[in-house]
């Protein structure tokens, strides 16, 4: 049996999207890919294929032993221009990272990228198209579904917001892009709703609006709720206690909590990115101002039809990114490298099904 190691040391910090993506992508293919590969993390035996989802330093230096094994796979969740609204560095820090990031991807024999948009832009820095594959990121319904009308009134009650109240849901760090002081001050201006951000200053002081954003907390209306960082695992209560999830976000590659949203069947509403473009579809609603985030909030408050459309809108993103469309995905990536890689399809005691299923996908 093939075997992919799956290197990562996301978990170095907490409530981060891409320590989600990563939990979720090595569980997918753990699951949807048994029959072809057994799936190692952060292994040091050797494997055909190795698949990175942190850059760090460790693993750079590793990448000339891993690539004498069989193929790296670097797996793409920021880029330059994500990083410089997210985290505050000297100016020679940040140069001096942006080099090594885009130095960790240019060693990589295959790049992923979780939304297509971003292709382009690695092809600005010097990364042949043809590295360069998109596969969407992935939310388990397993963890994240709808739950009963009696489970979210028990939900709200925990948190201390009215079982009445129209609420909206914000999830994601304490950033300046992700567009936290547009969230305050249309709660502001709507106060008979209620407003609530789960999410915390993920990357500390040095988090990109740091001071400014902390003095605004001081001062908040009294329709505001931060809940600080919540663990995973409660998430999905958090989803299911909301009416509409908003994300006022400037800057993003694919947000995992679009995804969990999706899955609770919640409506979703957006700033209109061109980013979203080629994954979102008409899957959420979109505004480009606080002007025009408020009329869709006041609409989804007052008129049930809207509502429904919008909230079946979103469960059909669901289905669309559902386990079995992105699971085929990787499954012809990965058969994509062994392929290239030349290995002899009679090389495991499993070279039958390997080769049953690699002819299927177009041999």
């Amino acid at each position: 049996m093939y075997k992919i190691n799956m290197m990562s040391k996301a978990d170095m910090v907490k409530g981060h999207g891409v320590l989600s993506a990563h939990d979720e992508q090595v569980a997918l293919v753990k699951e949807e890919l048994k029959d072809l590969f057994q799936v190692e993390e952060n292994g040091k035996a050797p494997s055909e294929i190795t698949h990175y989802h942190s850059i760090n330093p460790g693993f750079y230096l590793s990448v000339p032993f891993r690539k004498r094994q069989g193929s790296t796979v670097g797996y793409v969740h920021f880029l330059p221009e994500t990083v410089d609204n997210s985290i505050r560095l000297p100016r020679l820090a940040r140069k001096i990272f942006y080099k090594y990031m885009l130095s960790f991807y240019k060693k990589m024999d295959y790049l992923v990228t979780v939304n297509p948009y971003f292709i382009d832009v690695l092809e600005t820095y010097g990364i042949a198209r043809d590295k360069v594959t998109y596969i969407p990121n992935f939310v388990s319904d397993e963890d994240f579904y709808p739950l009963t009308m009696d489970r979210q009134k028990m939900i709200r009650k925990e948190y201390g917001i009215e079982e009445d109240k129209f609420t909206v849901l914000c999830v994601g760090q304490l950033q300046k892009r992700k567009g936290v002081m547009e969230f305050v001050d249309i709660a502001r201006k709507m106060p008979d709703m209620q407003f609530v951000w789960a999410g915390g200053f993920s990357f500390g002081k040095i988090t990109d609006g740091y001071e400014e954003i902390r003095q605004m907390m001081k001062h908040l209306p009294a329709n505001v709720k931060f809940l600080g960082m919540v663990d995973r695992e409660k998430m999905n209560d958090i989803y299911n206690m909301a009416n509409v999830m908003f994300l006022p976000s400037f800057e993003e590659l694919f947000p995992m909590t679009i995804l969990e949203s999706m899955n609770c069947g919640i409506p979703i509403l957006v700033r209109d990115l061109d980013i979203y473009k080629p994954i979102l579809f008409d899957y959420v609603l979109k505004g480009e101002s606080r002007e025009e985030f408020q009329i869709l909030l006041r609409r989804l408050q007052n008129e049930p039809d809207f509502y429904m459309e919008a909230s079946h809108k979103a469960f059909e993103g669901h289905e669309f990114y559902s386990r079995e469309h992105v699971g085929k995905m990787w499954r012809d990536f990965y058969i994509g490298i062994l392929k290239e890689q030349g290995n002899s399809l009679v090389r495991y005691n499993t070279a039958r099904s390997i080769y049953e299923v690699v002819t299927k996908n177009g041999n």
